[in-house]
């Protein structure tokens, strides 16, 4: 400031000593740069003196590119039934529930936070949910889990886990083992397992040249993909001096005897009826030269066996032309299916969509299988000391005992059905908490292995202890026929109970509305209509 001030000053004196017509001239140019550096010193002073201002610019914490992953991720559960809302990018409270739902379900902790690797699952799984093909199709349709299963497809595949095509194994010829695969991958039970199963391969030599022929029946697999309602794929591979050839036919129970064959041809005749009516006056068939490659398990519908009578004079009994098959529908390949409808129509049918009551049922019916199943297997995962085989093992043990009550399903009111299953109950002695977990766990067995005589009746005890929510499932058995009558009338009453809204929620728990839309389907008219006792000894299981 010194310096400014002197040099005005200097420059005032040296005015001062000019001419004076020289300093008038000179008036505008003085005060030109007197004025410009008086102006140039307040400008800075104001500058020095006034307070500066800064920006701040704070992030939200979640980038663009973690938003977009989160809403995918919301996008996939929703896709796959876990309801979490609106795809926002936000994962709150709905989206970690969903998020746990989906690791049970693929067999992960649930935490609710997804690791890269189940995120990874989830929304490839979800991808090719929206591409579709032929691949996605024949999985959702074959899948027990139905659309869900694509889940665990691309589980096992990035798992390493990927079912691998396994010509040669099992002791059998590649060709018969590529197509042990193939019937695999479109049915339930793994090759492993099917290759165990009674009547499934049957060895013998078909074209009389010394070498082993063999038949492949698909009867036994209980897959819609494979079977009609009027018969199932057969597979017979013949031997050739140039391999094995493969003839393709539809029928019901076959044996070797019923092909004529000559080199790599075969023709079926018809005069082996595939069932016949077990009566102590028919002369037994005679054995053919066939071996079953095969444990001691019941074949599965639509392959039909009656057995032999026990003695010729057994009293008079009412005929049973299914005999120990399995003949009726499968509630497995239904949900499959279901969910083939469901994911064509762009997903649940809601109270808004709604015009047929008979899609609504059927949906809410399989989704309530679903969760059945999860909830099982969440509680199969804590059993300790016993693996799953074991588990299913006992469950199926106790179920003769539970078949009076099942068959009171169908023809009796459910306040008589429950004081029934009520004394069953306390005839067991068990404690509520240890028969409610171990009736979970069979409820799943019996949906997952399709027995609905292991299912309805868990469901039975479930209800008779108090669980309502589990009344809904007898309602749908009685309204859809799967191991009980088709009685709406008796129905009604189970649907009431299910549905009342004093119950603790089981069933798809985060969607309130659920019960809204199982009411208006059930309730409104306006809507279109689309042996003995076995003695047995109830597992224990205990809970970690």
């Amino acid at each position: 400031m010194f310096g400014k001030i002197s040099l005005v000053t200097a420059l005032s004196l040296s005015v001062a000593a000019l001419p004076i017509e020289q300093a008038r001239a000179q008036d505008g140019l003085v005060g030109g740069i007197i004025g410009g550096i008086i102006g140039g010193a307040i400008a800075n002073g104001q500058r020095k003196s006034q307070p500066r201002t800064q920006r701040v610019v704070r992030s939200s914490g979640v980038s663009t590119a973690q938003r977009e992953q989160n809403r995918s991720v919301q996008t996939a559960l929703n896709h796959f039934g876990w309801n979490v809302g609106t795809a926002d990018g936000v994962l709150g409270r709905r989206s970690r529930e969903g998020a746990s739902q989906y690791q049970v379900f693929a067999g992960f902790a649930a935490t609710g936070q997804l690791t890269d690797f189940e995120r990874n699952i989830l929304v490839t799984a979800h991808q090719r949910a929206i591409m579709g093909g032929p691949q996605v199709a024949q999985t959702v349709s074959s899948h027990p889990q139905g659309m869900r299963g694509l889940i665990l497809v691309v589980r096992d595949e990035l798992s390493g886990r990927s079912p691998a095509r396994s010509a040669g194994n099992y002791g059998l010829p590649a060709p018969v083992a590529t197509a042990v695969d193939e019937i695999a991958a479109s049915s339930d039970p793994n090759a492993e397992q099917l290759v165990q199963r009674a009547g499934f391969i049957q060895l013998a030599d078909m074209n009389g040249d010394g070498r082993t022929d063999y038949i492949l029946d698909t009867s036994v697999t209980g897959s819609a993909f494979w079977c009609s309602a009027q018969a199932c794929t057969v597979q017979a591979f013949l031997s050739t001096p140039d391999g094995y050839v493969r003839n393709d036919f539809q029928a019901f129970n076959v044996t070797p005897a019923m092909f004529t064959c000559t080199r790599g041809t075969c023709e079926m005749g018809t005069s082996d009826a595939p069932v016949a009516v077990a009566a102590p006056t028919v002369p037994a068939q005679p054995a053919s030269p066939t071996t079953e490659v095969a444990l001691s398990v019941p074949s599965a519908q639509p392959a039909a066996r009656n057995p032999a009578p026990q003695s010729a004079e057994a009293a008079p009994a009412i005929p049973n032309f299914f005999g120990g098959g399995q003949g009726a529908r499968s509630l497995a390949s239904h949900c499959n299916k279901v969910n083939l409808l469901t994911n064509a129509n762009g997903g649940f049918t809601t109270l808004q969509t709604m015009n047929d009551r008979a899609i609504v049922i059927a949906e809410q019916f399989c989704l309530a299988r679903t969760y059945a199943m999860a909830d099982g297997e969440a509680l199969i995962a804590k059993v300790q000391g016993a693996t799953p085989d074991q588990i299913a093992a006992q469950c199926a043990g106790f179920a003769p005992s539970l078949q009076p009550h099942v068959s009171a399903l169908s023809v009796k009111p459910r306040e008589e059905v429950m004081s029934d299953v009520g004394g069953f109950i306390l005839s067991t002695g068990m404690n509520p908490e240890q028969l409610g977990a171990t009736a979970r766990i069979c409820l799943a067995v019996g949906y997952k292995q399709d027995d609905m005589v292991l299912a309805i009746g868990s469901g039975l005890l479930l209800v008779a202890m108090g669980e309502r929510a589990y009344g809904e499932l007898m309602g749908h058995h009685l309204t859809e026929g799967f191991g009980a009558s088709k009685r709406d009338d008796l129905s009604l009453a189970w649907y009431e109970h299910g549905l009342d809204p004093a119950k603790t929620a089981v069933f798809a728990p985060m969607q309130p509305e659920r019960d809204d839309l199982l009411r208006a389907a059930v309730f409104d008219e306006g809507v279109d209509s689309g042996t003995d006792k076995a003695t047995a000894t109830l597992p224990v299981f205990s809970l970690q």
